[in-house]
C-alpha cells in the first residue's frame, strides 16, 4: 500500500516524490522541501559508535498527522524514517535495524553511530495536510587515543653546536581531524620536521603524527595534545649530572686510602721497643724492615690502583 499524503497546493512549497524498490513490497518516500534561508538550522552531536536523538519542534497543540526525517546526501534527499497518519513508511535496509522513532515525542533515535552520518537533515512535521519543516545538522566526533610522546636528545658537540632534543607526539582513532598542540615550548627554539595526518578508508577516523626539533636552554617539563586527548609529561634538556658510578668508585678510593692509614697507625703503634742486645737489635731491624717492605708494597698497589680506577672514570665520562 503506498502512504502518499494528499497536500493542497495552495501556498506551500512542498514536491512530492515516490521511489519504489526491487521489491513490490518496499516502497520509498522521498519528499524534496525547499526551506527558506532565514529558518534556524538545529546543531548536535554524536559520537562515533553511539545513538544520538534527532527531535523535531512543534509549535501546535494540534495532533500530527505524520513525520518525516530526511537528510541531504550526495547533493539529494534520502528519507531515513517516520510515519504517517499512524502507519509506519518503509525505510531504506542501512537505517531499518539502527533508527527508530517516538511518534509521541516527534523524534528519531538513531543507534551505532558512524561518521558518514554526519551531515544535515530535515524534520517535516504534518499539522492539517501542511508541514513544519525545521534542518538539524549533525556533528560526528571520536575521541584520539592518549597521545604517545618521545624524546631523543644529543649531547653538545654530538654533530651539532647545542644540546637539543627530537620529539615526537602522535595519536589515533580521532574524528574530526586535528594537529598537535605542544605544552611547555619555547616556540622560537622549535623546529617541525614532520607532520602528517592520514584518515582511515574504512572508519573514516584521523592518525596524527608530528615530529619537531627542541633547541634546548634549559630543563623543562613538556607534553602534547590532539583533540581533547593529553599526553604524559616528560622532562627534555636536563642539565648532565655526576655519574653515580663514578661517585661510587671514589667513595671506594677513600675507603681504601682510609684502611691503608689505619694500618700505618696500627703498625706504628705496636712497633716493639729497641733492645741492648745485639741479637735483639739485628731481630728488631729485621722486622722494621719487613713492615716497610710491606707499606711500599701496599704505596705501590694504592698508586696502580688509582691509576686504574682514574682511566675507568675517564672513559665512563666520555660514554
Amino acid at each position: 500500500m503506498l502512504f502518499t499524503p494528499e497536500f493542497k497546493k495552495n501556498n506551500t512549497n512542498l514536491f512530492l516524490y515516490t521511489i519504489s524498490t526491487l521489491h513490490a513490497s518496499k516502497i520509498f518516500l522521498l519528499l524534496c522541501v525547499c526551506v527558506g534561508d532565514g529558518d534556524a538550522v538545529e546543531n548536535i552531536t554524536a559520537v562515533l559508535g553511539h545513538s544520538v536523538t534527532f527531535r523535531c519542534p512543534s509549535n501546535h497543540s494540534t495532533p500530527v498527522e505524520g513525520l518525516y526525517i530526511q537528510r541531504f546526501k550526495n547533493d539529494k534527499e534520502v528519507f531515513i524514517n517516520g510515519f504517517y497518519r499512524g502507519r509506519p513508511i518503509p525505510v531504506l535496509p542501512e537505517y531499518q535495524n539502527r533508527t527508530k522513532v517516538n511518534e509521541t515525542e516527534l523524534s528519531m533515535e538513531m543507534r551505532n553511530i558512524s561518521i558518514s552520518d554526519e551531515g544535515l537533515y530535515k524534520c517535516l512535521v504534518f499539522i492539517n495536510n501542511k508541514p513544519e519543516i525545521s534542518e538539524i545538522l549533525l556533528k560526528v566526533t571520536a575521541e584520539y587515543s592518549v597521545p604517545t610522546i618521545t624524546k631523543d636528545c644529543n649531547k653538545p658537540g654530538d654533530g651539532g653546536a647545542g644540546k637539543s632534543c627530537q620529539l615526537s607526539c602522535s595519536a589515533v582513532g580521532g574524528y574530526p581531524q586535528s594537529t598537535v598542540r605542544w605544552t611547555g615550548l619555547n616556540q622560537s627554539l622549535t623546529n617541525v620536521i614532520y607532520n602528517r595526518s592520514s584518515a582511515d578508508n574504512e572508519s573514516k577516523t584521523w592518525t596524527i603524527n608530528q615530529t619537531i626539533v627542541h633547541n634546548c636552554n634549559q630543563p623543562t617539563n613538556i607534553s602534547c595534545a590532539v583533540g581533547g586527548s593529553v599526553s604524559h609529561t616528560i622532562t627534555i634538556c636536563e642539565t648532565e649530572s655526576f655519574p653515580f658510578v663514578v661517585i661510587v668508585a671514589i667513595a671506594v678510593v677513600l675507603v681504601f686510602v682510609l684502611l691503608l692509614v689505619f694500618v700505618v697507625v696500627m703498625k706504628c703503634c705496636f712497633r716493639g721497643p729497641q733492645r741492648g742486645t745485639q741479637e735483639h737489635t739485628h731481630t728488631y731491624t729485621h722486622t722494621e724492615l719487613s713492615g716497610d717492605t710491606k707499606l711500599h708494597e701496599l704505596l705501590v698497589t694504592l698508586q696502580i690502583f688509582i691509576k686504574n680506577l682514574n682511566v675507568f672514570c675517564i672513559s665512563l665520562f666520555h660514554r
